[in-house]
């Protein structure tokens, strides 16, 4: 209940974010738009910023190559007409974002890391498991 708060808390925040800021014109002022944005929505200090900006763009370079990688992995699964191993990627994509969170676990407070956390499943659903909202049980009515 409460990460759904949180979650429509930043939803809204985001939103309105949104609505306030026009678009940047190339990646470089969208990548620095992004850290603002995270920055307000994470209550950073000027000390953690820069420091919170090192470790995602480090990720971020990772995530690079490990595209690359499952792009690897997908020709080599073709030319031997099977399918690509997705548990193996998976696990590759949580390994970098497990290293991620130890390496923000001294920069951030605990409800800075619960609030990145969140905003990190909102941004990659599909690796968390969540593949749209949750099938509803409709119990019939008993009579």
């Amino acid at each position: 209940m409460r990460a759904t708060v949180l979650a429509l808390a930043l939803l809204a925040a985001g939103a309105a974010s949104a609505q306030t800021t026009t678009p940047p014109p190339n990646a470089a002022a969208r990548q620095a738009q992004m850290m603002n944005n995270l920055a307000t929505l994470l209550d950073l200090t000027a000390t953690q910023k820069p420091q919170v900006q090192a470790i995602l763009e480090e990720e971020h370079t990772q995530m690079q190559a490990q595209h690359a990688q499952i792009r690897e992995l997908f020709e080599q699964a073709k030319a031997s007409g099977t399918r690509p191993d997705f548990s193996q990627i998976k696990a590759m994509h949580q390994q970098i974002e497990t290293d991620t969170i130890t390496k923000l676990t001294p920069v951030l407070d605990a409800t800075q890391l619960a609030k990145f956390q969140v905003l990190q499943k909102m941004h990659h659903p599909h690796f968390h498991g969540h593949h749209g909202p949750p099938p509803t049980s409709a119990a019939a009515p008993q009579s």
